[in-house]
């Protein structure tokens, strides 16, 4: 299945991505260390394996670097 999407301001397709945790598997990022807003909504880590995506979703994920 392949879902259309903007991430972070970029319209992408996902092949065989159902939830926000299958989008971070597949970009190689801890979930620890983002936070994803989908459709204009933060959402809780805890719920990142729940959260489906469709075609048209809006999703930021941004990517926490620490350093000093």
């Amino acid at each position: 299945m392949t879902v259309r999407v903007t991430l972070n301001g970029k319209r992408v397709d996902l092949d065989g991505v159902r939830t926000i945790a299958d989008l971070l598997r597949t970009r190689g990022l801890d979930p620890r260390l983002v936070a994803v807003e989908h459709n204009g909504e933060i959402v809780p880590r805890d719920r990142y394996e729940e959260r489906e995506l469709r075609d048209g979703d809006v999703l930021e994920v941004v990517h926490f670097v620490g350093g000093g």
